[in-house]
């Protein structure tokens, strides 16, 4: 392994190279076509965030092309619902793991099961008792499956309590999903679903919270303190410690503060300056010598990227978590505006930055049709100081990109906006795209 400097500084070009190299993005696509390079890709990342939107796909399919060959959504479900060597968990977000981690994600559970033992399961404990039963005596369970009762308050508005409390006895671990179909699940009782020696493992709270934070640096590459309070959800215990579950940490960032320091002093993260941006990241120890690559490949080429490719990035890939950092580095200005009023938007609804190589140089708005098999592109925009006709490698790179969207879709043909300014790059992918076949 190379040896890390113990004070380095490297520029914003090997920072983008070293990610493009982290995210298996270097280039896109270019993980095997197999089930097994799912698991590639979330034992790099250690985390991919689920989000039940298909606009285009799920965010974590989006994610899973724009890293795989041919990427099949039936690969991921096969993992989670069959193998089950990957699982469903709140990390930041609902979120996919890795199985053979479960033990130090349990604090999650744990905390849920307090708080819904201390409410929602007091509550309404006949209705908790009648589907614990059902699931024990008959088996895998949907909310349909039961006759509605009256509505309840719950997170998000009045709802039907079966389908509440089901969720809230999988938040707390006594459920988890045997499977979905479509955004349907299907829940059975946890211990049928996992490994019972597994689930008996329950590492300390205090080693819980430095894997999740932890998790944090592996799903991104380079961290550092700051950013949105969402990269951070759920990392650090709570500033009140009500059911005795918070491992003896200081509440908030403070608690978070103390972990860091912790992964640094047992060198799993290795601090890292950036030109230009004030804070220091953080790199994880395993990855030195792929930093000491970046370095090298920007030294030998000036920019990296020869082997230039595009990807279309997920709303929520890790590459594009700290969005602060984007701008800093990516000189890239990005937000996700799928619960912004339509009347506000600045761009739209579901649209994904345009990696190629390791620059940001736009975004798309795509969309699936499925009534007629159609990849509807709604809108393409430029940086400022991105001509996409002024690099050669662009058009037949993006084509590719959207080729591999259009085939995970199933689509039969890809629409244009019909605007005057997309007339020459439209012709121009359209072409390339014929080509493709």
């Amino acid at each position: 392994m190379t040896k890390l400097r113990e004070d380095i500084t490297i520029s914003r070009e090997v920072a983008r190279r070293f990610l493009s190299l982290h995210h298996h993005l270097a280039p896109p696509r270019s993980l095997p076509s197999s089930p097994a390079s799912v698991l590639s890709v979330v034992k790099r990342l250690g985390s991919l965030q689920f989000d039940p939107l298909q606009v285009t796909g799920r965010n974590h399919d989006l994610v899973l092309l724009a890293r795989i060959k041919d990427y099949q959504r039936e690969w991921t479900e096969s993992h989670l619902y069959e193998t089950r060597e990957l699982f469903e968990a709140y990390n930041k977000g609902l979120s996919i793991l890795p199985t053979s981690e479960l033990p130090l994600y349990r604090i999650t559970w744990d905390r849920a099961r307090a708080r819904h033992d201390h409410g929602s399961f007091n509550e309404h404990a006949p209705l908790v008792n009648e589907l614990l039963e059902r699931v024990r005596d008959h088996g895998p369970l949907t909310s349909s499956d039961v006759a509605r009762r009256e509505d309840i308050d719950w997170y998000w508005g009045p709802t039907n309590p079966v389908r509440a409390i089901l969720e809230a006895l999988a938040e707390a671990g006594v459920l988890a999903l045997a499977k979905r179909e479509g955004n349907r699940r299907i829940y059975d009782l946890t211990e049928r679903l996992f490994d019972p020696a597994l689930l008996e493992r329950r590492p300390h709270p205090r080693d819980q919270f430095r894997h999740k934070l932890l998790s944090r640096y592996r799903a991104h590459g380079l961290l550092g303190t700051s950013g949105s309070g969402e990269v951070w959800l759920g990392t650090s215990p709570h500033h009140r410690d009500a059911y005795g579950l918070e491992g003896g940490l200081s509440g908030g960032a403070l608690g978070r503060r103390e972990l860091l320091a912790e992964l640094v002093e047992s060198k799993e993260l290795h601090p890292v300056r950036v030109e230009g941006i004030r804070n220091p990241r953080y790199v994880l120890r395993e990855e030195r010598d792929l930093l000491a690559r970046a370095e090298a490949e920007i030294a030998s080429d000036g920019n990296g990227d020869a082997e230039r490719g595009v990807a279309l990035l997920a709303p929520l890939d890790p590459l594009v978590w700290d969005r602060d950092f984007l701008r800093q580095c990516y000189d890239f200005d990005y937000v996700w505006e799928v619960y912004v009023p339509a009347e506000k938007r600045r761009w739209g609804y579901y649209v994904l930055p345009i990696l190629f190589g390791d620059q940001i140089v736009g975004r798309v708005e795509p969309r699936f049709e499925r009534a007629s098999a159609t990849l509807r592109i709604s809108g393409l925009w430029w940086e400022e100081s991105f001509d996409p006709l002024g690099d050669e490698r662009f058009v037949p790179a993006l084509a590719e990109a959207l080729d591999a969207l259009g085939r995970f879709g199933g689509v039969k043909k890809i629409t244009w906006p019909r605007t005057k300014s997309m007339g020459p790059i439209s012709a121009a992918l359209r072409e390339r795209l014929t080509q493709l076949g």
